[in-house]
Parts: structure tokens; sequence; C-alpha cells
């Protein structure tokens, strides 16, 4: 199979640069077909540093470029009208997240993007995480029984209620939301821009959330900056009628009640006198391999894995594959963030109600 083509549009900015290192990494995968750079002289610097064509505009670009997809990869507020003309063009589009910045701008992606049937995914990639597609498979062997709880410290907001959603296998349904907010001090760590570089205490905000879905209870726990820092940990646990996850403890009780305490264990290549090369292989849990890497022997660490994920899914949908995570999904995931902070603001309990793209989607689920 000839790799497929996509462009960037955003292509100086943090999050695309994870795009170009993963077209590098896997040549026989993906190839960047030009980015619009907006600003000249970052341009030509990305050109100098990834050898990749840059455009100013979108339609300096697809005059030269014949790309599969685009990946769009701006703020927010001024994703729609790049979305709206690659619509009207007929080109499929992986937009990062977040979908949209409040309410009115999601509602909006609604009525002028999923009424008119364009071809929209949204590079969601937490759920694609290694650890993360071990859990879901775990959860999907039946092995755990109903999921009833989930506990998702990983990242925030939308990122966060992704997580609890994909665990607790919810969809669009009404929950009741009561949040609060702790404040305290920590040493600052690592940032986007690297490791810290002096030692010193900053504002430490701790948000915890409780998703009440009627049946299932997500239970949200982010500390800003926690992903990236030296001395908090991310956790997530998934309790089922049968057993449990516990970051990568598993224990369950059989049918026949025999106990079972298992583990989630990455096997890496590379390791001692193994000479294959440095590559996550996978996940195994007993003696099931729950999680096989499907870009071995790439060496990408897993942000990069869950975004090449993201990316092959999307040439996949593209070429007429399924949709894996739409504006809808995207959509609920912000709105229930939002929901989130609004509950923290105001110490009340929320009920944040089923909106209008989820209605479509329910309708394009039963047809």
């Amino acid at each position: 199979m000839k790799p497929v083509k996509f462009s960037l549009i955003g292509g100086a900015g943090f999050r695309a640069q994870y795009y170009l290192r993963i077209a590098q990494a896997l040549p026989e995968r993906f190839q960047i077909s030009g980015m619009v750079v907006r600003n000249e002289s970052k341009g030509r610097d990305m050109e100098a540093k990834w050898g990749t064509a840059t455009y100013r505009t979108l339609e300096q670009l697809l005059a030269i470029e014949n790309p599969d997809f685009i990946v769009v990869s701006v703020s927010a507020s001024e994703s729609l009208d790049y979305l709206l003309k690659l619509n009207e063009l007929g080109i499929p589009a992986l937009l990062e997240t977040p979908p949209a910045p409040d309410l009115r701008g999601l509602e909006l992606l609604h009525d002028q993007l999923t009424l008119n049937g364009a071809r929209v995914q949204v590079a969601e990639q937490y759920h694609f995480h290694p650890a993360q597609e071990a859990r879901l498979a775990l959860i999907q062997s039946g092995q755990l029984g109903k999921i009833t709880e989930t506990t998702v410290s990983i990242s925030h907001l939308y990122h966060g209620v992704s997580l609890i959603r994909k665990m607790l296998g919810v969809t669009f349904e009404e929950v009741k939301i009561r949040a609060m907010r702790f404040e305290s001090y920590w040493v600052q760590g690592p940032t986007r821009s690297g490791p810290p570089t002096a030692d010193k205490r900053i504002p430490l905000q701790r948000d915890l959330a409780w998703l009440d879905f009627g049946d299932r209870l997500g239970i949200y726990d982010f500390t800003k900056d926690q992903h990236r820092s030296w001395v908090r940990s991310n956790h997530l646990s998934v309790r089922g009628e049968r057993g449990e996850i516990f970051d990568n403890r598993v224990l369950i009780q059989q049918d026949s009640c025999a106990e079972l305490q298992l583990e989630l264990k990455r096997m890496n290549k590379g390791e001692l006198e193994n000479a294959e090369g440095y590559f996550l292989k996978g996940i195994i849990c007993g003696e099931r391999w729950v999680y096989e890497n499907p870009f071995a022997p790439a060496r990408l660490y897993d942000d990069e894995i869950a975004i090449a994920s993201c990316l092959q899914k999307m040439a996949d949908y593209t070429f007429g594959g399924p949709s894996f995570y739409s504006l809808e999904e995207a959509s609920q995931d912000q709105y229930l963030g939002m929901m989130i902070e609004k509950a923290i603001q105001t110490g009340e309990t929320i009920t944040a109600m089923p909106q209008c793209w989820a209605l479509t989607e329910e309708k394009k689920r039963r047809v």
C-alpha cells in the first residue's frame, strides 16, 4: 500500500509537530503533503527543519498539493472557517481538540457541519494510549462484569471526560455533576518549554468532580500540569461487578469463585541482550496480549503512538472506514468539561442534559 498523504494547517504549532515526527518515523504509512504556516519566517524555519513545503494560505496549498485529508491544528476559535472551506471542497478533516471554545461554537459546528454531512473527525488520542487500549480490552472481554465506576486522573477536562465515558461505556446520557477545587502550592515541574530551570513553588489547583450517570459513576481528579509533573502521578481505576483495574493491577473473582490477581505488563524490545531495536511490543495480562503496538518497530513514545492511531484511523475513515471519534463525541466531552468548570465555580450540582449533537448521533446509531 502506498502511504496516505495529509496536509497540516498550523504546522508550526506544538501539537502539529507530533504529526511531523510520526510521518518521519513511519514514511511507509504517512506522507506530509505541505503545511499552511501563515508566518513566512516560521514557515522557512519549518521547511529547513522538516524538508516539507509550506504555504501561507489554504488556497496556495491546494493549488499545488493533493492531500487525502487535512489536519487542522489551529486554535478552537479559528478552526470553523477552515472546516467550512474544507467541507465545501469535499476534503475530509482531522481536527485538533477541543472542537470549539464554548457552547455556541459547538452548536455552530453541529448546525453548519454535522447537519451538512461534513467529513470531520477529531484527534482525541487519550483512549488510544497503549495503557488505555489495554484497559478497554479487558473491559470488553467481560471479565470485570458490568462496569459501574471509574476514577480518571490523567489529563484535564475534555480529555479526562473522554476517558470517563469510554471506561463506563456511556455516550450522551443525562449526568449530574458535583465538583470542587482545592488550592495549595507545589514545586514547578516541566512545561511544554522543557524541564524546570529554577526551584520555585507555584499555586496548585486540584479539581475534583463526580459525574453521576444514575447507574454508573465517573470521578474526575486532575491537578494542573499533573501529566508533566515529576512529583505527581497519573492514576486510572475501573470497577466492575466481578473485579477492578487499579492502574496496572487487575483483580477478578471468577464465577467459579476462583480469585485472580494479574498485572498489566509492558513488553519492550531492546532491553538487556535483546537486539531487535528499542520499541514497545505490547501489553500482556496473565497469558493474554491485551494490546499489541500496531506501529512496531517504530520508536514512538505513547502519546505519539496514540496520535499515530488517530492518523491511521483517519486514513481508514477517508477511504470509507468507520467513524472513530466524531464531532458529536468531541462536542459532548468539551460540553461536560465546561459543565465541570461551571460546577466548580458555582458550587452547585449541575445537570448536563443531552444537546443537539447528541440527538443527531443517536439517530445515526439507530440507522
